[in-house]
């Protein structure tokens, strides 16, 4: 498929500005408490993400940060909404527990159907819904972070089918470090971030996925934002960035230095609203 056939999509994403961001625990293999954040630095570098979506023609929709939950920055992993219904977070490690809460105020207008959930899962880091695959597919990880029970709970509140991928690496301990949606209808992903039982469902579901490797991994070059044509990703993911435009996608560099110690990059501090 040529670039020119590559249509984007309008999309609209919900960020939350890191005004209390920095790294005072470790949850994470990616984060040192020893290497103090650039604040001010976090703070710009988020905003011009957010201006790339926006002038990328999208809605960004702004949470309001709370003191004391310095990982709020990480707005994916508060929910999941899949057609107007959302899937509340339950996260793992108690630091971020609060961050729950805060992400089921936002979705309190009438618009939405919010189901709380029982089950740990720590939102869009571990779901991705691809709507014009197989029918509407949600990818699910576990091993780390989400519960794999959390997988057939959001089947139950979404009613759309999910298939469950483990995660075998720490160092990608979401599924949005191993994998990300370039479209409605295809993926990128490392293979080795993934049980071998995984990767053969995957290769299975998604024969032109692009495939990466553990440079690209490494460099958060997975955590990335797609429109379906512009794919959003930081300027140290240069590999990464030339395998998206091999495909057909035109690649958007932003600079997240500072969310990178936090163990983040784009996909992390952007969630997608689905009504």
């Amino acid at each position: 498929m040529s670039q020119t056939e590559r249509l984007p999509r309008t999309r609209t994403y919900l960020m939350c500005p890191p005004q209390h961001f920095t790294v005072e625990y470790a949850i994470n293999p990616w984060m040192d408490t020893t290497a103090p954040v650039d604040a001010a630095l976090a703070v710009e570098q988020w905003d011009l993400l957010r201006t790339t979506l926006v002038d990328l023609g999208h809605t960004v929709h702004v949470l309001d940060p709370v003191a004391g939950l310095p990982d709020m920055v990480y707005a994916a992993n508060g929910a999941f909404s899949v057609d107007g219904t959302v899937y509340g977070a339950r996260f793992r490690y108690p630091q971020r527990a609060d961050e729950a809460v805060a992400h089921r105020a936002f979705y309190q207008d009438p618009a939405w159907r919010f189901a709380d959930p029982e089950h740990v899962n720590e939102g869009e880091g571990d779901f991705a819904y691809l709507p014009g695959a197989h029918g509407g597919v949600i990818l699910a990880g576990y091993g780390f972070r989400t519960e794999p029970a959390a997988h057939a709970e959001a089947q139950e509140m979404l009613g759309r089918p999910v298939v469950s991928l483990r995660l075998v690496d720490p160092a990608f301990y979401h599924l949005d470090t191993a994998l990300a949606a370039l479209d409605d209808h295809n993926v990128t992903y490392y293979p080795a971030a993934f049980s071998a039982s995984a990767q053969r469902v995957l290769a299975q579901l998604f024969p032109d996925a692009v495939l990466a490797d553990r440079a690209d991994a490494e460099a958060f070059g997975l955590n990335l934002v797609s429109d379906g044509r512009h794919v959003v990703l930081n300027t140290e993911a240069i590999a990464m960035a030339e395998k998206v435009r091999a495909a057909g996608y035109h690649p958007v560099h932003v600079e997240l230095t500072e969310l990178k110690r936090g163990g983040g990059s784009v996909k992390c501090a952007v969630a997608e609203l689905r009504r």
